[in-house]
């Protein structure tokens, strides 16, 4: 056993990571940039080089105490999140908060306790907004002898140039989906067939490989959209469209974000010791409160309404990818997608040219780009869909 086992399809990059957690300390660089398209696994791979490089065994399960095939105590409280010396910073909204970045750096200047880094993980460092990438800059450039800074991002591009030329940057492979649907199988209780269609959805995506995988409802949802996009005649097809699109994230991301809660709720009831009836003791109750604190409930449902609208994006993507792969005669490199609407898809390609099935492309990324701006998701999607009619 070993904490790479969690990474898919970058084997080039274990190599390489592997064998730096194995060098000298001296030696290993502080300051890196981990970038793949998002879902591609590059929280992941973070995680896992943290767990090497704090672990006696760096991470490969052989430190002669907990036994050949079983990971370090270390090494599972770095997976697990719960190391003191590995602090890991996810935004709670859109955009990474301020306060957080300055509470972030805060802790890296303090010495490790128990291992031999103090290491700050920083997922979406591509949501920072300037003002809190400039607080940033200073400690990258020049951080503490003891820490490590591990920024995670969805592209190199997003990121401000200040902060690539001070990072060693680890590019992230796109995950075949052979490998994706292995890992789906060991990790969910999904079928092979069920597997291997999530893996083919994906894109390459495992985050969203792993929700297809295990949620009927997402996958169902998925179908509804693709279908409904299929069947769009007019504007007012457009505007109900992405009226059922924005209901569908919002139920969706409530869903998910209250799991969470419960779940949260739930470790920390059996972490300190009491069941699912008993009250709450008052020196414990405000750390209980915080887990389902409203403000911070309503943060979480827009940022993870924004990912389910950003995944329906990509689907939405994928369809004109299709097309194109349709008009070009390419099926054999490059096979459907959307295989369950392949006759549909067909008609589609043949009543559009290259140019409008690229132009339909070109005005999914436009929508990209305003919904990460914070742009009205309604208006986004109606604008959106309202395009692609003009385009067919």
């Amino acid at each position: 056993m070993s904490v790479w086992d969690s990474v898919i399809g970058q084997e080039q990059v274990v190599s390489r990571l592997r064998k730096i957690a194995c060098a000298d300390a001296s030696k290993i660089a502080q300051s890196w940039l981990i970038c793949g398209a998002a879902g591609f696994g590059s929280a992941q791979v973070a995680r896992a080089f943290a767990a090497a490089l704090e672990s006696p065994d760096h991470g490969e399960g052989s430190d002669g105490i907990s036994g050949e095939n079983e990971l370090s105590k270390t090494a599972k409280e770095v997976l697990a999140g719960s190391h003191p010396d590995v602090h890991t910073l996810a935004t709670k909204g859109v955009t990474l908060n301020i306060d957080d970045v300055r509470e972030a750096i805060g802790i890296s200047e303090q010495m490790p306790s128990t291992a031999p880094w103090r290491i700050i993980i920083i997922e979406d460092v591509d949501r920072m907004l300037e003002r809190s990438t400039n607080v940033l800059l200073k400690e990258i450039e020049e951080p503490s002898e003891h820490t490590i800074w591990l920024l995670c991002a969805s592209s190199v591009m997003d990121v401000l140039p200040t902060i690539r030329s001070r990072t060693q940057l680890v590019q992230l492979a796109t995950p075949n989906e052979q490998s994706i649907a292995e890992y789906l199988t060991k990790k969910t209780d999904a079928d092979n067939k069920l597997a291997n269609r999530a893996a083919r959805l994906s894109q390459g995506n495992i985050a969203t490989a792993f929700i297809y995988a295990s949620d009927e409802r997402a996958l169902s949802r998925r179908d509804e959209l693709i279908a409904g996009l299929l069947r769009m005649h007019d504007a007012a097809d457009a505007i109900m469209l992405a009226a059922m699109l924005i209901d569908d994230a919002k139920s969706q991301a409530e869903d998910e974000v209250q799991r969470n809660v419960e779940a949260q709720q739930k470790e920390f009831r059996r972490i300190n010791g009491l069941g699912d009836e008993d009250r709450i003791p008052p020196k414990l109750r405000a750390s209980y409160n915080a887990i389902g604190k409203k403000d911070d409930i309503k943060r979480k449902v827009t940022r993870v309404s924004r990912d389910v609208l950003c995944r329906s994006l990509d689907a939405i993507d994928s369809v004109y990818r299709d097309v194109l792969v349709v008009i070009n005669e390419a099926q054999k490199s490059s096979p459907i997608i959307n295989q369950e609407y392949k006759s549909r898809i067909v008609q589609l390609a043949q009543s559009m040219t290259a140019s409008s099935a690229l132009d339909c492309v070109d005005s999914i990324a436009t929508a990209r780009r305003r919904l990460s701006r914070n742009g009205n998701a309604t208006l986004v999607f109606e604008a959106l869909f309202c395009s692609l009619l003009q385009s067919q």
